[in-house]
């Protein structure tokens, strides 16, 4: 039983010890201890292999990338959908000591061109194409001298000056790319596995191992430089919080790219000899399905609008779901509806919430298994083992339990900064170690946290705080109401007025006026959304999270409205 908090403030004291050592290391006790249970599982490449094969294979990747001339504490980038190659790449640069560096594989050239130059890539690793992108032709149109290089030279390209090697999976390679294979058989001399091992000697667990690009909303993305110590530890804790074990199969539909794919997914898996099952290159709520059904999945993942994707799929019914026992939902708040079908029609009875961001590597809340199901499906949770949360208000001061205000994480899990950006990192990090994370967040008195929004998502009308999250959780009661964003909109006698986007049920037509009506008398009249729109999407990431600010622009636009918010 829990003293109940007179303030804002969680630790989550822990008996088990943070692991000390790098991901190679971990990696490698893994693969001695389970060499032939299965370790990956990539559906739409038929890949089926052990820890002993997957060890082999990252090892002689990340041997043939030390052999191209690529040394310890440069960078490679990543630039693809999910596949094998992808997470050969993840643990061979671990094991090198080199920093992966992972790209949005929706970015086009500017967005690559910085992304790039701003960490200094020595290689990169690139798809031929997914889907409406041809990353060779872009990348031949961002540095022509790429189809002129000679076998055996390095790159010169005046766009990417950094840049001396590009590796394409999938062959045959484009002029001037080196083949994903050649490179792993450069690894595969005993010669080159001993430079390997001897290089990993000298590696500690507090040294860079992956960069990735937060998408900021305003100005250029900025790089969360994350350890070994980070992401090692998070991916650990949070498979114990899930119960994993050498027998669970994890089917992960989340990109790699981003943490939840790399981090929660892979991470989780490896530390526990637990299966790493990769359903398509990108979401298919089919193949999804598909990959729960035929491999006996235990855990699932996904961000709500995914699980929405899949219950609402029209042959649902007909996948035997049964083998699931757990998961996680995260990187959106989830409607509680969602939550309640999860456990009841896909198995998932000890399915958990994450609460994080990438800066923090990612977790830092999340909900236990064997906790009360209103605790589960309500709330994100408790905090994470050796991780430290504290709720400010606007003065920096922690705020009482049941109070709203910006949440802020320290431990293990923050970030080492953002990559030569000194002046971003101290706007996100304070002088005592704490990372600001722009999250509105509520603690109550047992120490379960809540989401209620982004601080600059908060609706101020009429001098009332609105928390889009409680209209929203409040309108999906709606029967008609398959999904429901609300954002605020300028109003130049209340400040800001509500605006709520609504995605009706298959076959369901509705009125603005039904919609409102429906509110009255049951939430107070400040929360009633003068706008409602009816839409068949929402502007999402590629992490599926909704743009909010994209939604503002198009509501501005289309109302003619003067923009007129206080900071």
């Amino acid at each position: 039983m829990h003293t109940p908090l007179t303030r804002s403030y969680v630790h989550g004291g822990c008996a088990e010890p943070l692991l000390g050592e790098t991901i190679g290391a971990n990696f490698r006790a893994s693969a001695a201890r389970w060499p032939d249970r299965p370790a990956l599982v990539v559906r739409q490449q038929g890949v089926r292999w052990s820890y002993a094969e997957l060890l082999d294979r990252a090892e002689a990747f990340g041997a043939g990338l030390l052999a191209l001339g690529i040394e310890p504490g440069e960078r490679v980038g990543i630039w693809s959908p999910n596949n094998a190659e992808w997470v050969l790449a993840q643990y061979g640069t671990a094991l090198a000591g080199i920093i992966l560096v992972n790209i949005n594989p929706a970015y086009r050239l500017s967005e690559l061109d910085y992304a790039l130059n701003k960490v200094g890539c020595a290689a990169l690793v690139t798809a031929t194409a997914h889907r409406t992108s041809d990353y060779v032709g872009m990348l031949n149109t961002l540095a022509p001298e790429l189809a002129a290089r000679a076998e055996g030279e390095r790159l010169h390209a005046a766009t990417l000056p950094a840049l001396r090697h590009v590796i394409q999976i999938g062959a045959p390679a484009a002029p001037g790319f080196l083949p994903f294979e050649s490179v792993a058989a450069l690894g595969a001399s005993p010669e080159a596995r001993e430079r390997l091992r001897a290089g990993e000697a000298r590696l500690q667990f507090d040294d860079p191992v992956n960069i990735q690009f937060t998408s900021g909303t305003t100005g250029a993305p900025k790089g969360a430089t994350l350890t070994h110590h980070n992401i090692l530890n998070n991916g650990y804790f949070i498979a114990r919080t899930m119960k994993y074990s050498e027998i669970d199969r994890v089917c992960i539909p989340v990109p790699l790219y981003h943490c939840f794919g790399m981090v929660i997914g892979n991470l989780a898996c490896t530390t526990h000899g637990a299966t790493m099952v990769y359903p398509a290159e990108g979401f298919d709520p089919l193949e999804t399905l598909r990959a729960v059904a035929e491999e006996r999945c235990t855990s699932l993942y996904g961000v709500p609008t995914m699980f929405v994707a899949m219950l609402t799929h029209p042959e649902f019914a007909t996948f035997d779901l049964s083998s699931l026992r757990t998961g996680v939902m995260a990187g959106a708040p989830c409607p509680i509806e969602i939550m309640r079908r999860c456990l009841d029609e896909m198995h998932m009875r000890e399915v958990t919430i994450c609460y994080g961001m990438t800066e923090t590597s990612p977790v830092s809340f999340q909900s236990a298994v064997d906790e009360p199901l209103e605790r589960r499906i309500g709330t994100v949770g408790r905090v994470h083992p050796h991780v430290e949360v504290k709720i400010i208000d606007a003065e920096g001061r922690i705020v009482p339990p049941g109070v709203a205000g910006e949440l802020c994480t320290r431990g293990y899990c923050v970030m080492r900064g953002y990559w030569d950006d000194a002046e971003r990192t101290a706007e996100a990090i304070d002088a005592a170690g704490w990372m600001h994370t722009g999250d509105l967040g509520v603690l109550d008195e047992q120490g379960y946290g809540n989401i209620v929004g982004r601080i600059k998502d908060l609706v101020i009308r009429g001098g009332e705080n609105v928390y889009p999250r409680e209209v929203e959780e409040f309108l999906f009661r709606h029967p008609k109401v398959a999904e429901v964003q609300v954002v605020g909109v300028p109003d130049p006698r209340m400040g800001e007025e509500l605006c709520a986007w609504v995605r009706l049920k298959p076959g369901m037509t509705a009125e603005e006026e039904e919609i409102r009506a429906f509110c009255r008398g049951q939430i107070a009249h400040y929360k009633i959304p003068r706008y409602v729109r009816f839409v068949d999407s929402f502007p999402m990431t590629v992490t599926g999270k909704v743009q909010k600010f994209i939604m503002r622009e198009r509501m501005v636009e289309e109302l003619g409205l003067a923009v007129q918010r206080t900071a």
